[in-house]
């Protein structure tokens, strides 16, 4: 019950509108350790914006194997975000 909360939330995330106009857009990336057949770092890279009125926003979160941002994570289609 709770796993199916937390993708519906997220799902939600994922598909949120997004502002107009961000002056300010970082693109960095968090090194996660994973199991894959044996132990590895593997970067996740994360879209950050500030919006006009300050505030931060999590744009968008890509891994290492997906295109990165703004073709895979449909940022274009939720409204962009024009720097």
């Amino acid at each position: 019950m709770e796993q199916a909360r937390f993708v519906k939330g997220m799902a939600e995330w994922q598909n949120r509108p997004l502002d107009r106009v961000c002056p300010v857009v970082f693109i960095d990336a968090i090194n996660v350790k994973i199991r894959d057949g044996q132990g590895a770092h593997r970067p996740i890279y994360v879209a950050l914006a500030v919006t006009a009125e300050g505030h931060r926003d999590i744009l968008g979160l890509c891994g290492i194997n997906g295109l990165m941002w703004p073709h895979s994570s449909g940022l274009g289609s939720r409204g962009g975000c024009n720097t």
